[in-house]
């Protein structure tokens, strides 16, 4: 039987830390499935594995992109099913990390089908959004189902701006009653393996003087460099993201003041933390995950996982 360890929680959490781990543990690989790291242009502002951390375990999905490519989930998912295959060949046991909560389900899950809309829901939808604009569809799809609504600002919030998609996302919530994230891996597609899910979570304030602190180490390294480089590209899906943003907004105002720079760092971290709290609520979700605290000594951890071998 393959075993898949899939560790989830918020960001700055330590979930890069435990995975190395626990690969080296098990003598496994990692996978990682944050939606950022995938991005080679993109190292400081996603907080990639530093080259310790990437030399001490073999890595899968760390910056194998560019920004420049069309990167779904779905590709993702199909892409890291395959790799899995592959490596289970090798050991039966291997780890999954990441904070990019559809990601983590779309290689667990699968994606489910959706159910036939009648077109009199439809019909209502475009009308309203014909009367009203795009106004109506954020506010409707904010309203109807707040998690996928947080889940496009946290990922492509360019998707906010699409009436074809946002009708569709608007048009399930009506016509089924139910939200439209309830219809996203709702059936287990087939898998060649057996998850054991680890979640770490902190008390909030300390996961928020982490976050802050991370955000400080970033700028020490150079975060404000990478977004300039990046600045020409900013309109790109890839780098509509915290900590990129941010600084693109500044960058924008084309102003020198350093008062400016500080208002911004302290806009990542707000928003850096936002997101944490979004991620929790999500992963707060998953099936069978078992939570430990992030200090947690890593024996105990194991001690877990191994009793699912012995089940």
């Amino acid at each position: 039987m393959n075993y898949l360890i899939t560790i989830i929680g918020p960001t700055a959490i330590g979930k890069t830390s435990l995975s190395i781990a626990l690969a080296q543990h098990f003598g496994c690989d990692i996978i990682s499935c944050d939606s950022r790291q995938f991005f080679k242009e993109m190292r400081i502002g996603t907080a990639v594995p530093n080259d310790v951390e990437l030399a001490s375990a073999t890595h899968h999905f760390i910056q194998n992109k560019s920004i420049f490519e069309n990167y779904t989930v779905g590709d993702f998912e199909k892409e890291a099913i395959v790799k899995l295959d592959e490596l289970f060949l090798k050991n039966n046991i291997q780890i999954m990390v990441g904070g990019s909560g559809l990601y983590v389900d779309a290689v667990l899950k699968g994606f489910d089908s959706f159910p036939e809309i009648d077109s009199k829901f439809r019909e209502e939808v475009r009308l309203n959004y014909e009367e009203k604009g795009i106004d109506y569809l954020q506010n409707q799809l904010k309203e109807l189902d707040s998690d996928y609504y947080n889940f496009i600002i946290d990922t492509n919030p360019q998707t906010l701006q699409n009436p074809q998609r946002m009708m569709r996302f608007v048009e399930v919530c009506i016509g089924t009653g139910k939200q439209y994230s309830s219809f996203l891996n709702k059936e287990k597609n087939k898998r060649n393996f057996t998850p054991i899910i680890i979640g770490l979570e902190a008390e909030r304030s300390i996961m928020y003087d982490r976050i802050n602190q991370r955000v400080d180490i970033m700028i020490n390294e150079g975060l404000l460099a990478e977004a300039e480089r990046l600045f020409p590209n900013k309109n790109l899906n890839a780098l509509q993201t915290v900590g990129y943003r941010e600084l693109f907004d500044l960058f924008d105002s084309n102003s020198e003041d350093s008062g400016l720079l500080k208002n911004a760092i302290e806009e990542i971290k707000k928003n850096t933390r936002r997101f944490s709290k979004r991620q929790l609520t999500w992963f707060k979700r998953t099936e069978n995950a078992v939570w430990f605290d992030y200090l947690t000594d890593r024996t105990e951890i194991i001690n877990h996982i191994n009793q699912h071998f012995k089940s």
